[in-house]
């Protein structure tokens, strides 16, 4: 099964604002890796707190992306993206 990425308008802002070599990594990462796993879930970490607890993140290297999995839909929208120091807060 195929999932669909679906970006945030703030992630997408977020992305383009990074260099061109980092955009490339983490979009391959979210269409070669994680659209065309049965279970994104699989490779990726819950976060955990009261408000962070239905979203997932997963790391490319130094940088991190948020998303929010939707099992009904089967799509993974992006939320975040930035490096692990700045992308939490």
């Amino acid at each position: 099964m195929a999932w669909q990425i679906e970006f945030d308008p703030d992630a997408l802002k977020e992305l383009k604002k990074l260099d061109r070599l980092i955009q490339s990594r983490l979009i391959v990462f979210l269409r070669d890796r994680l659209s065309v796993m049965d279970d994104p879930r699989s490779i990726g970490e819950a976060l955990s707190g009261s408000r962070l607890g239905n979203y997932w993140k997963y790391r490319v290297g130094d940088w991190r992306i948020v998303c929010d999995i939707q099992d009904h839909r089967v799509v993974v929208r992006v939320l975040r993206l930035g490096n692990r120091r700045e992308v939490y807060r």
